[in-house]
């Protein structure tokens, strides 16, 4: 099966002993992770998510307060700075191979929830000057040293300050708050190759289950609509194609999903490979969509793969989810599945 893209999170913050340059000698982890891919036929995409994770901000419960101060503190940025031009030198040891570095998703929401009148110049950032001088920084870093490298910049919709399935906003409300996260983007000054954004990084029985979530954890169609209207919206005005990251692979038709640890359902995977999946994609691709990952954004999450070890799984049908599984997959082999379905007729991109 002919699968483009395979992800990896570095992760662990950039001066607390633990971060991804730690976990093999000089940030060899890098190398090793482009090696697999390449003899898997894969592009391997990095997700760089170490602000969070940083001190002082890690040991502070208030997420983007968080990040925000990390981004003021000048030793935190300094040693961030650093990092990243390691990854870089890095990937420099792969010319030949495109790797895709998706630069600290959700920092860029918070930067523009702080941001005064839509502007990244307007939020400080200790070293650069600001978080339009950290983006240029980035890109200048990149070109510098490892230009087999793509750059994604990451778009929340939830960086507008209003959530596309929380607040429902109406098509006229949707198209302004798609342009305003346009201009922000504009706002860098900064060109990354790509913008990635993200449907929802949980199964909806996983954020019932373990977060009490009710009703609202599942998309329905006007969700979904409202979101590929915000998609286009953004990558019109923006003039970026867009990478839909960190797709929740549960599903509902499968007795493996059962609301277990592992086993949770959810309705993305259906929704894009289903019935009517091929409309849908099209659709997105018309949008700017060019590539969509699969993955839960938690442990516990399910994997279009026998992460519990449990083998093939069939147990009694919760709510009408009655196929047997077609391996030991813990989504019970429906996202393998349908994804070779869809290979057999891919869609040629616009």
């Amino acid at each position: 099966m002919p699968l483009r893209f395979r992800y990896q999170y570095l992760a662990g913050g950039v001066n607390t002993g633990g971060g991804w340059a730690t976990w093999n000698p000089g940030g060899t982890f890098v190398d090793r992770y482009v090696g697999e891919s390449a003899k898997a036929g894969m592009i391997p995409v990095f997700s760089y998510y170490m602000i969070r994770q940083s001190l002082p901000g890690r040991d502070d419960s208030d997420e983007p307060r968080a990040v925000l101060s990390n981004l003021r503190n000048s030793s935190t940025m300094g040693a961030w700075l650093d990092d990243v031009r390691l990854f870089m030198k890095r990937a420099a040891h792969f010319p030949r191979r495109t790797i895709v570095l998706q630069v600290e998703p959700d920092m860029w929401g918070y930067g523009e929830h702080a941001a005064k009148h839509g502007d990244a110049a307007t939020v400080p950032v200790a070293r650069v000057g600001t978080l339009a001088g950290l983006a240029r920084a980035v890109v200048r870093m990149r070109s510098k040293l490892a230009p087999n490298v793509l750059l994604g910049y990451h778009a929340s919709d939830w960086g507008t300050g209003v959530d596309l399935t929380v607040n429902d906003p109406s098509s006229k409300q949707t198209d302004a708050l798609a342009a305003k996260a346009a201009r922000f983007y504009r706002s860098l000054k900064a060109h990354f190759d790509v913008t990635f954004t993200d449907w929802s990084d949980r199964d909806a029985g996983f954020k019932q289950a373990i977060y009490g979530a009710g009703p609202e954890a599942w998309w329905n169609a006007a969700d979904n609509a409202r979101w590929l209207r915000f998609i286009r919206g953004y990558s019109a005005a923006a003039r970026q194609r867009v990478v839909v990251w960190q797709i929740p692979l549960g599903n509902t038709l499968m007795r493996a999903m059962n609301n277990t640890w592992g086993h949770y359902q959810d309705n993305h995977v259906q929704w894009l490979l289903g019935k009517h999946g091929r409309a849908r994609l099209g659709a997105l691709a018309n949008a700017g969509a060019i590539a969509f990952l699969f993955g839960g954004g938690a442990d516990g999450t399910t994997c279009a793969c026998d992460a519990r070890g449990d083998g093939v799984t069939n147990p009694p049908p919760i709510n009408g989810n009655t196929r047997s599984s077609y391996s030991a997959d813990d989504d019970g082999g429906y996202f393998r599945h349908e994804a070779r379905a869809y290979y057999a007729r891919p869609l040629r991109l616009p």
